[in-house]
């Protein structure tokens, strides 16, 4: 069905001669105001197997670089004429000139001629026109396209899910020392065991490891003996146990003492002098630690039970207690954490989709092809001769028209060319032809709508409504314009979808320029395409 298509639309269409120079340079103004566009191209003429290359430039000479328009190719005869734009401008009055600019074919330098322009001021007449005072900032809907504030949300949800992982996490720990260590000597163990998971060796931080694991020797000696170790020196802590093991009876070997002392001097000069034991070392004065720690508890004056067997079986299950709390608070907090962030997400989307509607939240977080179009890069270019300058979302790209034109269709045309982008049944369509005819011909353009129609209708187009009117470009070309809806058969699903088109028909020298546009019907962000395309709309001239 598309090719059927293009062979009415290819009616329309012409080709450019190839020109004679090798690099031709041309300019579409040598005056212009302060701050506007001069164009300038630049033509050459090679072979199918030649290698063009056209320079990338932020300034040429004195005047800026605003757009590098892509390369148009024309062939013709075996030959292909490579058509390269630079939007220029020059924010400066004066008189400039364009110097030349190296192209490279098949790696030889070839120049394009100097070209000299002038920039003229704007001028303001302050006599007859009134001068109003700045206005002040207006507030503006930034509409569905600010993406970084559906990004602003979720960091927003991230982050408060993170606290409240924190919060509850704190919350757990707290309780756990509160609740699972009955006694020091079990707060102390259990510590150890966590200072080695945290593996601060192997990260190399020694201070830290060092730094915690006095902590937990100072902690269970305070806890357990009742002395201020914390707040205590080495010297006062180690003649404060000699004192207490004295007074509470505690069998001390002068060797558990020494221990200790040594460990303690030993994190001393690691957080103080930046000392750095080797690895068996901070091996050694860990196991001292946790031997010290074992041989303190087991000083202390206590009751010892006299079923041996008992006592591990119960020490063994607490153990299996507190593991299987531990577990159950991890898992609480993420619990917690997820049903955060999950009611968050919820509640952003829900505002959204009462405040904007569902296709506003689906549009923007699924996504759309028209608005992905529309939100793009778009393409400023002219296409055929006389040349229809045109803006569009994509390059249209060029069909063969050679091998899909009846030979009976070519006896009527002198020159054409047709450029597209989409096809009927896809959610964006878009043609751009122009045609020379071999005969005279007085076109009515009415009558060149209706016959448009009508091909499209044979291409499984169903119910076509039209309603038709007189258009004009900004330079003042007179046109008419065809618009409404119509039925679209997918040949491939054999469904229909309702679809909106406009056209448009200019008659130049004999000639026969159109543009249609065609996408389904009650797509917002494709009505916005199809308007700004319309607006930029400009025909070149023909040199009748």
């Amino acid at each position: 069905m598309k090719f059927k298509l293009y062979i009415f639309l290819l009616l329309f269409s012409t080709m450019i001669f190839a020109q004679q120079k090798q690099v031709e340079t041309s300019i579409d103004t040598t005056k212009n105001k302060i701050g506007a566009e001069f164009k300038l191209t630049l033509k050459t003429v090679v072979t199918s197997t030649s290698k063009v290359e056209f320079p990338k430039l932020k300034n040429i000479g004195p005047l800026e670089v605003i757009q590098s328009y892509a390369v148009d190719t024309v062939k013709k005869d075996g030959t292909y004429e490579l058509i390269k734009k630079y939007g220029l401008t020059q924010f400066d009055s004066g008189r400039y000139t364009i110097p030349s600019i190296k192209i490279l074919i098949d790696k030889k330098p070839f120049f394009s001629d100097s070209i000299k322009v002038e920039v003229a001021n704007v001028k303001v007449d302050t006599l007859q026109q009134k001068m109003y005072d700045i206005k002040d900032i207006s507030s503006v809907d930034d509409g569905i396209g600010n993406w970084w504030i559906y990004v602003l949300i979720v960091l927003v949800i991230i982050g408060i899910g993170a606290f409240v992982y924190w919060y509850v996490k704190k919350r757990q720990l707290k309780k756990i020392e509160e609740e699972v260590y009955k006694t020091p000597i079990e707060k102390a163990t259990s510590l150890l065991n966590n200072l080695e998971q945290k593996e601060l060796v192997q990260k190399g931080e020694i201070k830290e490891y060092y730094s915690e694991l006095t902590d937990i020797a100072r902690n269970y000696i305070e806890e357990a003996i009742h002395i201020p170790a914390m707040e205590s020196t080495t010297s006062e802590l180690i003649q404060a146990i000699r004192t207490a093991s004295t007074k509470k009876k505690m069998t001390l070997t002068p060797e558990t003492v020494e221990n200790l002392e040594r460990v303690l001097r030993q994190a001393d000069l690691v957080k103080f002098a930046k000392s750095k034991p080797l690895d068996f070392e901070i091996t050694e004065d860990r196991n001292k630690i946790q031997k010290v720690i074992l041989t303190l508890d087991n000083a202390i004056p206590t009751e010892v039970p006299e079923d041996i067997e008992d006592q591990l079986l119960n020490e063994a299950q607490k153990q299996k207690q507190i593991q299987a709390q531990l577990r159950k608070k991890r898992n609480a907090r993420i619990g917690y954490a997820v049903a955060a962030v999950v009611f968050l997400l919820t509640a952003t989307t829900t505002y959204f989709v009462v405040t904007k509607g569902f296709t506003y939240v689906k549009d923007n977080l699924i996504g759309h092809p028209s608005k992905e179009l529309l939100e793009g890069e778009w393409v400023k270019s002219a296409y055929g001769n006389p040349a229809v300058l045109i803006e569009t979302p994509k390059v249209l790209k060029r069909m063969d028209t050679e091998k899909v034109l009846p030979k009976e269709t070519m006896a009527l045309i002198k020159e054409m060319q047709l450029f597209v982008y989409g096809s009927m049944i896809d959610n964006f369509y878009i043609t751009v032809s122009t045609a020379k005819f071999k005969q005279p011909t007085d076109i009515d353009l009415a009558k060149a709508l209706e016959g448009s129609l009508k091909v499209m209708e044979a291409q499984g187009a169903q119910n076509i409504i039209v309603k038709q009117e007189d258009f004009q470009t900004n330079e003042g070309i007179q046109g008419v314009k065809g618009y409404g809806t119509m039925s679209i058969l997918n040949p491939a699903t054999k469904t229909s979808t309702k679809a909106y088109y406009e056209l448009l028909l200019f008659k130049q020298d004999q000639g026969l320029q159109q543009i249609m546009i065609l996408h389904e019907e009650g797509d917002t962000y494709a009505n916005e395409i199809t308007t700004r395309v319309l607006n930029s709309v400009e025909l070149q001239r023909a040199n009748n």
